[in-house]
C-alpha cells in the first residue's frame, strides 16, 4: 500500500511538468528509437533494439512512480502555513554550534533534494526541525555525533 506523499505546491506543479514530458516527448523519443532499431534486421542479436526496449522498461516505470505519487499525493495548503512554527513548506534559517547560518526549506520526501537546501520532512534533520519556534535550539542526532541549531528565523516558502 502506497504511503502519503506530501508535496508543495511547487512540487506537485514539478511533479505534473515531468510526467507531461515523459509521456509525450520521451515516449515518442523511445518508440522512434525502437522503429529505426527494428530496422536493422534480426532483433534477435540487435544491441539497439535491446538498449531501446530496455530504455522503454525504465521510461514506463518512472511513468508509473510518478502516477503513484500524484494518486497519493497530499498538498500541503500553502496558506496555511505560518511563520510561527516549522511546518513542512517552510524556510528555516539556522545557525549551528560554529556561528554558521544556513537556510533549509522543509519538504516531503518526494521533492527532497540536498543540494538545493531542500530537506526532506522525514530527513534527521526536517523531522528535528519540525514543530519547533524561532528561538528555539533542537538537536539533531547525526552518525559524526550530536549537532546543535538555533532556529533564527522562519518563512514560508514561496
Amino acid at each position: 500500500m502506497p504511503r502519503d506523499v506530501i508535496l508543495t505546491p511547487e512540487g506537485l506543479a514539478n511533479l505534473k511538468a515531468e510526467l507531461d514530458q515523459l509521456t509525450t516527448t520521451r515516449r515518442r523519443e523511445v518508440a522512434a528509437r525502437i522503429k529505426e532499431a527494428r530496422e536493422f534486421g534480426d532483433i534477435s542479436e540487435n544491441a539497439e533494439y535491446d538498449d531501446a526496449k530496455n530504455e522503454q522498461a525504465m521510461l514506463e516505470a518512472r511513468i508509473a512512480a510518478l502516477e503513484d505519487k500524484l494518486r497519493s499525493a497530499t498538498v500541503i495548503d500553502a496558506s496555511s502555513i505560518t511563520n510561527e512554527v516549522v511546518a513542512v513548506g517552510s524556510v528555516v534559517h539556522v545557525k549551528d554550534e560554529s556561528g554558521k547560518s544556513v537556510k533549509y526549506t522543509i519538504v516531503g520526501s518526494a521533492e527532497a533534494s540536498p543540494a538545493e537546501m531542500k530537506l526532506s520532512n522525514e530527513s534527521p534533520v526536517g523531522k528535528a526541525l519540525l514543530g519547533h519556534k524561532r528561538g528555539e535550539e533542537v538537536t539533531i542526532s547525526t552518525p559524526r555525533g550530536e549537532r546543535r541549531l538555533k532556529i533564527t528565523k522562519i518563512d514560508v516558502a514561496k
